[in-house]
């Protein structure tokens, strides 16, 4: 298993078609925070809408949730990042097909004074347990999003279960990144985020990204 914040390719897949369905003036997109977060899609909307007359709905959840919406028949197309769901999710007839269309990457952020001393560290999951060690406050999402499954996976990779420290140094805090983010910065703690999100994120304070790759 790979242990670095290696590239994640966000997907879109389309919803099945219910039959007789009245035609609409738009379609619904059940895409993550993160996507949302980025300004990408207040850029491609409107692109997309002026060539096709198509309005798009925009439905900004966790890819846990947006992959349950879409189980439900909630949306038309899903733009979310957590491969192994995805395929899924067309394998067991959710879906019509899955594309790769754009990267992203995950990067370790924190505040300068960085406590746990893992700024350059090449490795996250040794970045990972020196917070974990030393008990220092780290954010997660907790809202069952690919960041926040890409999360859980580094920390069992070290055998670290972080719900046994949750409400101590370990937060949760069931919300998108961009709200993460915020509680991270108030308390200067760190965090896991997408880097199209931190690039786009206005109150970074003294944080920075410390760990990538």
């Amino acid at each position: 298993m790979a242990t670095g914040l290696a590239a994640v390719a966000l997907t879109v897949s389309g919803f099945l078609n219910v039959s007789g369905a009245a035609p609409r003036e738009y379609i619904v997109l059940q895409s993550t925070t993160s996507t949302q977060n980025s300004g990408l899609l207040d850029y491609l909307i409107p692109i997309f809408r002026n060539k096709t007359g198509i309005g798009v709905r925009v439905v900004a959840v966790g890819t846990g949730q947006a992959l349950k919406n879409g189980r439900n028949g909630d949306g038309d197309v899903l733009l979310v990042h957590a491969r192994a769901a995805e395929e899924r999710f067309v394998a067991k007839g959710f879906g019509i097909e899955r594309r790769d269309v754009m990267y992203n990457d995950f990067v370790v952020v924190g505040p300068a004074a960085d406590p746990a001393g893992i700024r350059g560290t090449s490795d996250v999951t040794a970045a990972l347990a020196k917070i974990a060690t030393r008990r220092i406050a780290f954010v997660s999402r907790g809202d069952e999003s690919g960041t926040h499954m890409r999360e859980r996976s580094l920390w069992a990779f070290i055998d670290i279960d972080p719900d046994g420290f949750s409400g101590g140094w370990y937060r949760e805090t069931g919300s998108g990144m961009g709200a993460t983010l915020n509680v991270a910065v108030g308390m200067g703690a760190y965090a896991i985020t997408d880097r199209a999100t931190w690039v786009g994120f206005r109150n970074k304070a003294d944080f920075g990204i410390l760990v990538a790759g």
